[in-house]
């Protein structure tokens, strides 16, 4: 098999060289007037243009409305109290949370870090769309802040590969209302 991606290799590097060649010996040739020509083909360049953008752009703005990004980050935080702050550190393969609890509608910064390699931060809310994210880096410290509106499980989830376990690096955020925590 080797041997045959070997050929394969050198015919194509062959007609790679071919293809210098002609065009060096061609361009030392002087010829006619290029501007009707160059006029052509700008012509064709600016319809080529003008098809491609109305084929790709509907079909990009199509695409690009069913992200799984929630719009939070519009929102505007009213709450003066000082936010709820929660030290994620992610290992191969879990994350080591100072806590699980957060206050719906209360501003929560985590400290973001890794013990070993790097991470995807990921927080994703109950219909398991993405609302926060950050890189987890050794050695480094990233700070998230986010306003959870709802109650309810979200799950944190490793946005980047990081091992053979990496499916399996899930925790869970119960959000609770300021009544539902006094239930408890």
């Amino acid at each position: 098999m080797q041997e045959i991606a070997w050929q394969v290799s050198l015919v194509l590097m062959a007609l790679v060289g071919f293809g210098f060649t002609f065009v060096v010996l061609k361009s030392g040739r002087r010829c006619e007037d290029y501007t009707p020509l160059q006029k052509k083909a700008y012509r064709l360049r600016l319809k080529l243009f003008w098809l491609l953008a109305l084929l790709f752009g509907p079909t990009m703005i199509y695409t690009l409305v069913n992200l799984p990004y929630d719009a939070t980050f519009a929102k505007s935080n009213t709450d003066t109290r000082p936010p709820q702050v929660i030290a994620a550190t992610g290992y191969q393969w879990y994350w080591k949370l100072s806590g699980t609890e957060i206050e719906a509608g209360r501003l929560v910064e985590f400290r973001v870090t890794s013990a070993d390699v790097n991470h995807g931060f990921g927080i994703y809310n109950t219909d398991m769309k993405i609302v926060a994210q950050v890189q987890a880096m050794p050695g480094y410290t990233n700070t998230l802040q986010h306003t959870f509106d709802k109650a309810g499980t979200y799950k944190i989830m490793c946005l980047e590969y990081c091992g053979t376990v990496h499916h399996a690096m899930v925790a869970e955020l119960n959000v609770v209302t300021p009544e539902g925590r006094n239930k408890i």
